[in-house]
C-alpha cells in the first residue's frame, strides 16, 4: 500500500466520522464546524503534497 493511498484512506475516514459524529453536513452547521472541515482538507492537501514530493 502506497503512502498516497494511506493518506486518502485516512482523509475519507475523517470525513465520514465528521459527517456522522460532528454532523458537518447538517442543517445547523456553524462556523466552527466549517473551519474544522476546511482545516482537515488543508491538512489532507499538505500531506498529499509532502508524500508526492518524497516519491521523487
Amino acid at each position: 500500500m502506497s503512502k498516497t493511498t494511506l493518506v486518502v484512506i485516512v482523509y475519507v475516514l475523517g470525513v465520514v466520522l465528521g459527517a456522522f459524529f460532528l454532523d458537518i453536513w447538517g442543517a445547523e452547521t456553524n462556523m466552527k464546524k466549517g473551519f474544522l472541515a476546511l482545516g482537515w482538507t488543508a491538512i489532507f492537501l499538505i500531506s498529499i503534497m509532502l508524500v508526492d514530493r518524497d516519491k521523487d
